[in-house]
């Protein structure tokens, strides 16, 4: 891999602004100052950019908890994203699996790895997600029967069938669903589908990913091995 896209991916700079600090002898590799960008970096290479070790990292992932507010998006110009929770060097190529909406919070996994992501969020993969939520009316059993037969949320759209749990049931019921897609508004257009509307959402889990309730809402840290191995186990390492 080229010298200046090795930095650039650990996110230590921009490819211009890392040419010219490598042309300006700020890079030594095994010792030796390198000042060509386009330098191949060896395999297992001890790379020092302006005196601090970069090691490089071909996947991260971060569990998030998605506070309320955040969109869940790489960028955008007028709108805080999940990309911007994250406070610590960032590279470029992150993204969030999947979408929850603006005012949704809880589980979100952010990582570069496009295939595992592939994986999640594909409908074929059947990957539990698990919400919790309060419902503005009373949920009923009637209402878990027509989740499990899979409810129309649009015109030419069918939700899978998906589990519902009644937790409390009131004036304002608490629930937990689990789908296996993850549709725009989805679990809010599904409890519309059944006249009533969703006043709090919190993704609990996606298949073996639990959400670390010790993170405060917009508090992110790496997955475990253990959590990163439970989510490939399925698929097998590749």
């Amino acid at each position: 891999m080229r010298l200046d896209k090795f930095l650039a991916d650990m996110g230590v700079g921009s490819r211009s602004d890392l040419k010219k600090d490598i042309r300006g002898g700020k890079v030594v590799i095994d010792g030796k100052m390198i000042k060509d960008p386009g330098f191949a970096v060896p395999e297992g290479a001890q790379v020092l950019y302006k005196g601090q070790k970069v090691a490089y990292e071909e996947f991260v992932y971060y569990m998030l908890n998605k506070p309320a507010g955040a969109i869940s998006a790489s960028e955008d110009p007028k709108q805080k994203t999940v990309i911007d929770l994250l406070d610590e060097r960032k590279r470029k190529d992150l993204f969030p699996v999947g979408r929850l909406d603006k005012d949704t919070e809880g589980l979100l996994l952010i990582t570069n790895d496009g295939e595992l992501a592939h994986q999640l969020l594909s409908p074929k993969k059947h990957v539990d997600k698990v919400y919790y939520a309060r419902i503005e009316g009373r949920v009923t059993e009637e209402d878990v029967e027509k989740f499990r037969a899979g409810l129309q949320i649009g015109e030419d759209f069918t939700a899978m069938p998906a589990q519902l749990e009644i937790l409390a049931s009131g004036d304002t019921s608490e629930i937990k669903v689990t789908i296996q897609e993850g549709k725009f508004h989805q679990v809010k257009r599904m409890f519309h589908a059944v006249g009533k509307e969703v006043v709090y959402l919190k993704r609990l889990s996606m298949g073996t990913l639990l959400l670390d309730e010790s993170l405060a809402p917009g508090a992110y840290r790496r997955l475990t091995d253990e959590e990163l191995a439970g989510l490939k186990g399925h698929w097998g390492d590749r």
